[in-house]
């Protein structure tokens, strides 16, 4: 349906972001406007003819500010950001221009897994025990009470990246010093936002994870899917694989998860826009792992259709956010009947990807609706702990949720990356080379 009178949305995004063109032709669709805030090279001149205006996401009032300053003659309806660093600033821009959305302290609390974990902790929310350490010198943890097993994050960077398990003293001061090895890289040397004095260690929890995807509408959770991660998250490393919705918890297990999301962004101060959180369950409780202000990330959120009972088509997530951000009443889309799911494809060791292998036989999988590769021929890619980027993604839809990961795991043996492997990284403390995943 097209707007009778073309509203306009400031899009925050990374250059890099997977979902801004999945958003360029949602707008399209409903006749909205978008204009791009991004953090691409100022020095380039509109080289994907979008007119955005670039700034420093590590700079999030000042990236607001310009913001403001570029469109203080236009009128927007709302505000959308895609990615952690994006909505910090975001969030400053929609208060700077009188637009309601997320308080950007709110904001910044979900960006600091520190800071987070102090406010789900001070709320009375289950939490781990934690507590923030130096990575230099290197803090020894029979002085410092550490216990095992437990987990070691950086504060602020995303998509499990640095994230290590650790089962004893050896594997602690190894993990340490893989942080600090890897916050020491260039490209997040160049970001002034990253905290590079500490990380946080704490309690590892067992169990199995699920994520929620939700929108927030005048502060109340609208609840759009629960995802099962079949794939166990353990360690030594947390790369995530696949999402399956909807979930197979049981309704009152599902309803626990929805009123402790609630009670997180709560917690967090957050009231307006999309929502995408994690969760561990164990047989004490339900962990709220991770809130951000933000829709799920990379292509993920093509998992995901709406339909509403006065439509018969579906919509992308994108739309739905959009129909949000201009001020459509969306209570009455709900996730599509069919079961669907993603596998972000793992990055077996780090190198130079040469070649896809089998990706026609992978397409030709009963319920495979799609597969993306998103890694670029002979570019470097990096494994976790310390890569970020997938190889790509595998979509599928089902009547039942393991026909979906049956689907997903099928399409996935039958893909092979060809990876050169290129001069060995090696550990700082074992050197042993990080080029492999273990």
């Amino acid at each position: 349906m097209i707007a009778s009178e073309q509203k306009s949305v400031l899009l925050f995004a990374s250059k890099l972001g997977y979902q801004t063109r999945s958003f360029s032709a949602a707008a399209r669709k409903l006749g909205v406007r978008l204009f791009y805030v991004t953090d691409r090279c100022h020095e380039l001149s509109d080289p994907w003819g979008d007119d955005a205006l670039a700034v420093r996401f590590d700079a999030p009032e000042h990236a607001a500010a310009r913001a403001q300053q570029e469109f203080r003659k236009r009128n927007f309806a709302g505000v959308v950001a895609l990615g952690d660093r994006p909505a910090i600033a975001a969030a400053y821009a929609a208060r700077g221009m009188g637009i309601f959305a997320n308080h950007p302290v709110a904001v910044e609390a979900c960006h600091n897994k520190l800071r987070m974990r102090e406010v789900f902790r001070d709320a009375g929310l289950p939490t781990p025990s934690f507590r923030a350490v130096p990575l230099s010198p290197s803090p020894e943890p029979g002085l410092i009470g550490i216990h095992y097993p437990c987990v070691i994050k950086p504060l602020s960077l995303s998509a499990s990246q640095g994230v290590m398990r650790a089962d004893n003293r050896e594997d602690f001061l190894s993990g340490i010093a893989r942080i600090k090895q890897l916050l020491e890289s260039p490209d997040l040397r160049s970001q002034r936002d990253v905290d590079f004095s500490h990380a946080l260690v704490e309690d590892y929890i067992p169990g199995v994870e699920v994520a929620l995807e939700g929108i927030l509408v005048g502060g109340e959770l609208k609840l759009l899917a629960i995802f099962d991660k079949p794939d166990p998250l353990e360690g030594p490393f947390f790369e995530e694989t696949i999402y399956v919705a909807p979930s197979r918890l049981s309704a009152e297990r599902q309803a626990t998860i929805r009123r402790f999301a609630e009670r997180a962004v709560r917690a967090l101060g957050l009231s307006n826009g999309p929502v995408h959180a994690e969760f561990r369950i164990d047989e004490r409780s339900i962990w709220p792992i991770e809130v951000a202000p933000r829709p799920i990330g990379g292509l993920c959120a093509r998992s995901l259709e709406f339909r509403s009972p006065t439509h018969d088509f579906l919509i992308s997530l994108e739309e739905l956010i959009l129909r949000h951000a201009i001020g459509e009443d969306i209570s009455s889309w709900q996730r599509e009947a069919l079961s669907s799911g993603v596998m972000m494809i793992p990055v077996p060791s780090s190198g130079v990807l040469e070649k896809v292998y089998g990706l026609d036989d992978s397409r030709h999988v009963r319920a495979i609706t799609e597969i993306e590769i998103t890694a670029r021929l002979h570019d470097t890619i990096l494994a976790w702990p310390e890569g970020s980027s997938y190889l790509g993604f595998i979509f599928a839809k089902a009547e039942r949720p393991k026909d979906v990961e049956h689907a997903l795991r099928s399409a996935h043996s039958r893909l092979r990356f060809a990876i050169r492997e290129t001069l060995p990284v090696q550990h700082p403390v074992t050197g042993k080379s990080l080029n492999s995943r273990n």
